[in-house]
């Protein structure tokens, strides 16, 4: 019996920002995946980790993931990945939250950066009022400290929303970031793509979503 679904945001609510870090690789001439594993490398105290903690500011951060893609053979400005980051809400994943709303209890837990780090209209693209509404709970990681896949986050969110993490179904679009829910005993679902992700949801709520 489902009591909560989990949602992560971007690449899962919104578009994979993947595909943006694809077009910028190869606009500029760098090696693919270059900002995939730039973020990837140590990524628990790496640049990305830091700021998404809010331990660092947005110059530190340009300059760390500068070394960092260097190290790994190409130079890609932090500052430069920053607006890359944004994908438009998927419509079809927005109307499934609604429907498993009033069935279920719902939750957000998001790796995001500090609300002034990008600038006012990129982060109201991704924080829609009317969408962050529909969760009964959010945990961001520039607020609170701490990122996935810090077992600790995913704690905090079934802590606040008072349910058994058997009883929960978890969506990312990381596999990394899965690991620690299904751990939990989570169901989990990675997002390749919003069919795939709403077909998942339906078998494991026995919901119909679409």
């Amino acid at each position: 019996m489902v009591e909560a679904v989990i949602w992560d945001f971007g690449g899962v609510l919104t578009t994979s920002p993947f595909e943006a870090f694809a077009r910028f690789e190869q606009e500029r001439g760098l090696p693919v995946d270059i900002i995939r594993r730039t973020n990837a490398e140590n990524h628990f105290e790496n640049a990305w980790a830091k700021f998404e903690r809010a331990e660092i500011d947005i110059d530190t951060f340009d300059e760390m993931f500068a070394a960092e893609s260097r190290a790994l053979g190409a130079e890609v400005r932090g500052k430069d990945v920053l607006p890359l980051l944004f994908g438009d809400l998927r419509p079809e994943m927005v109307e499934a939250l609604r429907v498993i709303k009033r069935q279920h209890k719902t939750g957000c837990i998001t790796n995001n950066l500090p609300a002034n780090a990008i600038g006012s209209t990129a982060g109201r693209t991704l924080y829609v009022a009317e969408v962050m509404a529909l969760f009964d709970h959010v945990i961001e990681s520039a607020k609170i400290g701490l990122r996935k896949p810090d077992p600790r986050i995913y704690r905090m969110m079934t802590d606040k929303l008072g349910v058994d993490p058997k009883r929960c179904v978890y969506l990312d679009d990381l596999g990394v970031n899965l690991k620690p829910a299904r751990d939990m005993g989570m169901t989990t679902i990675k997002v390749l793509n919003g069919a795939q992700a709403i077909a998942e949801l339906e078998t494991a709520t026995g919901l119909k979503l679409r």
